[in-house]
């Protein structure tokens, strides 16, 4: 059961009201909500963007270790993994907006102690390491919570667009926060980039403060013990056969690309012989293509096929990811390129498989069913950064790149084979539950 839930939808000047994919009525000016929202996340992505390659690059310059890359990278998505399901659990009891200004107040402040203590000359790699643990712990329970929210704020006919908007920023900010993370940590110092993502944390609250978000909340989860909470998002989530398949082979793809995002600047820094600007290029590229792939999904719409369009782009990801490593060290400007192609794919992955979810769970479950699925996720990027990173480091970087991009390119192959999977497409114009 929940709380203001599902009321009809008023006319205006003979014309229904618009009605979000929850099936709530909405204002006539729901787009500045949005836009409240986003800009706050923007402008928090692209600090906290700027701030984490400060630290990646610091770690590449420190140790060079493919090793080290990948044992900081698991570290860091692991508490993701593991916590994000109660903070689905919260998210479908309490206010979701005041959970999501909770969680970014907390990034903020632990950016501005992290800045105090580098600026001390206290920078190590254990600061590092416990800094990106606590900014992980606030994202296990802000990704859950705005995911949720989102199906309250747009019509149903925008959910895929507005979900796509998500990677959209975060491509926009991975073309300039690398650059910005590399020129301030080169001129002003490391700290100067922590005492930035605070400042981009204040913006994002400021954003959420500003925006009206309706409350949706499962009493009966109130009143259930959190494991019983769990039960039910798992119930949710796997009440649709296709649905719960497309989450494992998504899984399995997340296992297989995740090591990449460890070893992309050792591949720049030791098969190519770049330098930190050529990494930050490397990384503008990736972030360039998910812009032009996120782009064509949001004019496009991505059809009715939203499952065929994820192995489809599973393929495209291994194709370019075992090319990579078959090209000779004074082929950076192919790598270039390839990563660019490389992430036009990537851009077609999260938006459609988040919306077949928005579209398939209740509203008062759906923060649960979030927060496992980010768990699912978030546990299978570190589970294949740290099997990837003990690999990278006994075959090499580049002929990681070709094992890597073989066993994406049977994922992708797979995945469209089970007949459930198929129904998703065939469900997708029926609506959203």
């Amino acid at each position: 059961m929940t709380e203001n839930k599902s009321v009809s939808p008023a006319s205006h000047v003979g014309r229904p009201a618009p009605v979000s994919a929850a099936g709530l009525p909405l204002p006539k000016r729901w787009l500045a909500t949005i836009a409240f929202i986003w800009a706050g996340q923007a402008m928090s992505m692209l600090t906290s963007g700027a701030a984490g390659y400060a630290v990646v690059w610091y770690v590449t310059e420190s140790t060079g270790s493919a090793l080290v890359l990948a044992f900081m990278t698991v570290c860091v998505l692991l508490p993701t993994g593991l916590i994000s399901p109660f903070g689905g659990v919260v998210a479908d009891r309490h206010n979701r907006k005041a959970i999501m200004i909770a969680a970014d107040g907390a990034v903020g402040l632990i950016s501005l102690v992290a800045g105090l203590l580098i600026l001390a000359g206290d920078v190590s790699l254990p600061l590092l390491l416990a800094v990106c643990i606590a900014r992980a712990v606030a994202q296990a329970f802000h990704s859950p919570a705005m995911m949720a929210a989102m199906p309250l704020l747009v019509p149903d006919e925008h959910l895929l667009r507005i979900n796509v908007l998500d990677q959209l920023l975060v491509s926009l900010t991975s073309i300039g926060a690398p650059a910005l993370g590399i020129f301030l940590y080169t001129t002003l110092g490391f700290s100067s980039v922590m005492f930035l993502d605070f400042a981009g944390a204040v913006f994002a609250i400021l954003g959420l403060a500003l925006a009206k978000v309706p409350t949706v909340t499962d009493k009966a989860a109130k009143q259930q013990h959190v494991l019983a909470n769990l039960r039910d998002g798992w119930r949710a989530v796997t009440a649709h056969r296709g649905l719960g398949l497309l989450i494992v082979m998504v899984t399995a793809g997340m296992m297989t690309f995740g090591p990449l995002s460890a070893v992309f600047p050792l591949m720049t820094y030791d098969h190519f012989g770049g330098d930190g600007y050529a990494a930050s290029l490397t990384e503008a590229a990736f972030g360039i293509g998910m812009l032009a792939g996120s782009v064509v999904l949001m004019v496009w719409g991505g059809g009715k096929r939203l499952a065929a369009l994820i192995a489809a782009a599973a393929i495209v990801v291994g194709l370019a990811t075992a090319t990579c490593g078959l090209l000779p060290s004074d082929a950076f400007g192919t790598f270039v390129v390839l990563v660019a192609i490389m992430a036009v794919a990537c851009a077609w992955f999260n938006g459609p498989l988040m919306t077949l979810v928005q579209r398939t769970v209740t509203e008062e479950k759906l923060g649960r069913a979030m927060g496992l699925i980010t768990a699912a996720l978030g546990l299978a990027t570190p589970v294949g950064v740290a099997l990837g990173g003990v690999l990278a480091e006994a075959v090499g970087v580049a002929p990681f790149f070709i094992i890597d991009g073989l066993i994406c390119l049977v994922v992708g192959c797979v995945t469209y084979l089970p007949k459930a999977i198929r129904a998703l497409d065939e469900d997708t114009g029926s609506g959203r539950r």
